[in-house]
């Protein structure tokens, strides 16, 4: 009886045993198939599934003429995977270095397994994971590596090892060194135009590739444009992640980015900057800018700004390289802001060029101030076409207090100043503050304003109100983008030229037209502009710099903005010299005016543009120094 009893009591513990080891089992079951259902399904889907990943290419950058400006090459971004190097760094390491151009130490290091902690906590090691070792490596180079590894020797004879020893050593030849597919943006010209294109940096995406993205310029501006789509393909492996086509679930091709075809001609851009390049050698500014537009368009054939950087070469790239300062940087205009005060006074019929204005023999108290002219110059009466002409500041703030604030103001915002311009390009300024309404001008602003203080403009501003009197008084939108295209060059968008306003009458337009050629003239302030057998128009400007707010006696910011033929303008051309050497002896038409030359003598030639039927051969132009704002605002 007791031993039944036992035998009872094993029976009933067997069946506890029993019972909790299929409650043990159940609750497993349910961890696994519920709660942990979808944590282990990704698991066994990163195990069994993979997604290769397929960036676009970017599209290129182009020239008018179809010359590559950027592009984007094919290369090759090596990977090892440590777990599968075993032993064998130092063999690894010292034969690639020198195919990767790294130290064999900073090598044999990446490829060593490390354990550490991540930013969770955890502790991880890099032996099991892909390990970049080099960025931008050719396809090339790339052969050179696989060449290498397949010829890998481990000082051993191989055919006396075990089979699992041979098998590792050859997956190590294989498969321990890869390569991802990438691409690298190329500037085939170097530093050519590179405040307009700009350049680009690599983000990290989601899905563990890299990807270019615009960090300025144009690249920066149409960067969705011509980043493209993603493509990507998701298949079935096996154990040693060999591709299962017959897995295959999706294949997505990726969309090529679209191509942008600038309206910059690379051979103007190279007559300008190499211009450019030779003042800055003559004059040693702090920086030089300049601009070559068709002013019937809007057309920009060339923009640049010294000093630059190489796009291709990201450590060129500093606060002094990188603003294009065509557009980022706002100054007083000085003596090129006349061209608006006086074409808004003849456009109101208040003045006409014969018109004469007394100019106080250099000295014009008004308001509690003294104004000056150049501190050489002290003219009497001159005509409003001389005023112009020999840039007097007494006589453009005789002219400007005519016109009076309110009008002054609406002609200042009808030629665009403190607006943007709608360029396609980052970081442009409107200098929208330093356009004030004329309820808020000083008692003086009225006369110190006209001859181009106590308002700023950026260069590009200017040009486009100059180039809008070459323009038959018509304001154009500039114009820097003629299209976009795929990569088979079909034309997915067209850009064409855009007016803004008429800002001036035809016939103001024309008697400005009249009145700026005087400037280019042996009595006016470019004689050295002037080139031979075409009429040349445009406007000087010398204006002092504000230093600790104070106007400087040394440094100047001297300009000048032309156009020819004067009569059927082609071309349009500002010439901007910030801080140059000269100092106080620093004038627009006698630094500017040899630079505006070179490049439109080149032009002219390049462009074919027909010269004029009656082409006045010019004298040898004597320096005449244009009207500064120097020394201008001083209290009695």
């Amino acid at each position: 009886m007791i031993k039944r009893e036992q035998q009872f009591k094993r029976l009933l513990a067997l069946l506890a045993l029993v019972a909790l080891a299929f409650v043990g089992l159940g609750f497993r079951l349910v961890d696994l198939q519920v709660w942990r259902h979808d944590e282990l399904a990704n698991l066994a889907k990163r195990k069994t599934v993979q997604t290769t990943w397929q960036e676009a290419k970017r599209g290129d950058i182009l020239d008018a003429n179809g010359n590559l400006l950027a592009t984007s090459v094919s290369v090759k971004t090596i990977c090892a995977n440590p777990s599968m190097i075993g032993g064998q760094q130092a063999v690894v390491a010292r034969a690639l270095a020198p195919l990767l151009q790294m130290s064999e130490n900073d090598l044999l290091q990446r490829l060593t397994p490390h354990i550490q902690k991540n930013s969770k906590g955890e502790t991880v090691t890099n032996g099991f994971y892909y390990v970049r070792l080099q960025k931008n490596v050719s396809d090339e180079t790339w052969q050179a590596i696989q060449t290498t590894m397949s010829q890998l020797s481990f000082g051993v004879d191989e055919t006396k090892l075990k089979k699992s020893d041979r098998e590792f050593l050859r997956s190590l030849r294989q498969y321990a060194i890869s390569a991802e597919p990438d691409q690298l943006r190329v500037y085939p010209n170097g530093a050519l135009a590179a405040h307009v294109l700009g350049f680009v940096g690599t983000l990290e995406n989601t899905n563990h590739t890299s990807k270019m993205f615009g960090y300025d310029g144009i690249e920066k501006f149409f960067n969705d444009k011509l980043s493209g789509v993603s493509g990507w393909r998701v298949t079935g492996v096996d154990s040693k992640k060999n591709e299962l086509a017959a897995l295959q679930d999706e294949d997505v091709s990726a969309k090529n980015g679209l191509n942008v075809v600038l309206t910059i001609d690379a051979a103007v851009q190279h007559i300008m900057e190499e211009a450019l390049a030779d003042a800055v050698k003559e004059h040693a500014p702090a920086s030089i800018t300049g601009i070559v537009m068709r002013p019937h368009t809007g057309e920009i054939l060339a923009m640049a700004s010294l000093p630059n950087f190489d796009p291709n070469n990201l450590n060129t790239i500093n606060t002094n390289t990188e603003p294009n300062r065509v557009i980022s940087d706002v100054m007083e205009p000085g003596s090129t802001f006349k061209t608006i005060v006086i074409s808004g006074a003849l456009n109101e019929h208040i003045v006409n060029l014969n018109d004469t204005v007394f100019c106080e023999n250099g000295i014009f108290h008004y308001a509690g101030i003294t104004l000056h002219d150049a501190e050489h110059n002290h003219f009497g009466n001159l005509t409003v076409e001389q005023v112009l002409q020999k840039s007097s500041n007494i006589g453009a703030s005789k002219i400007g207090i005519k016109l009076q604030a309110p009008k002054l103001y609406d002609y200042m915002t009808d030629f665009g100043l403190g607006a943007f311009t709608g360029i396609p390009l980052p970081h442009e300024a409107s200098a929208k503050n330093f356009v004030r309404p004329a309820a808020s001008w000083g008692k003086y602003s009225i006369a110190q304003i006209p001859m181009g203080q106590g308002v700023a403009a950026t260069r590009l501003q200017m040009a486009m109100a100059v180039g809008a009197l070459s323009n038959d008084g018509v304001l154009m939108r500039p114009m820097l983008v003629k299209r976009l295209e795929d990569s088979n060059g079909n034309v997915i968008q067209q850009y064409t030229p855009q007016s803004v306003r008429r800002v001036v009458s035809e016939e103001t337009a024309r008697e400005m037209v009249e009145a700026l050629k005087t400037v280019v003239s042996t009595d006016g302030t470019a004689p050295l502009a002037a080139i031979t057998n075409y009429v040349v128009a445009g406007k000087t400007g010398t204006a002092q710099k504000v230093v600790d707010g104070k106007y400087a006696s040394d440094r100047f910011v001297v300009s000048f903005i032309g156009f020819f033929p004067a009569d059927n303008p082609q071309v349009c051309i500002s010439i901007v010299m910030d801080s140059p050497k000269e100092g106080g002896k620093a004038f627009g038409g006698a630094l500017c005016g040899p630079v505006f030359h070179d490049i439109a003598q080149r032009c002219a030639s390049y462009l074919n543009i027909p010269p004029d039927e009656i082409s006045p051969q010019p004298s040898p132009p004597t320096i005449v120094a244009s009207a500064s704002t120097q020394n201008n605002l001083q209290t009695p």
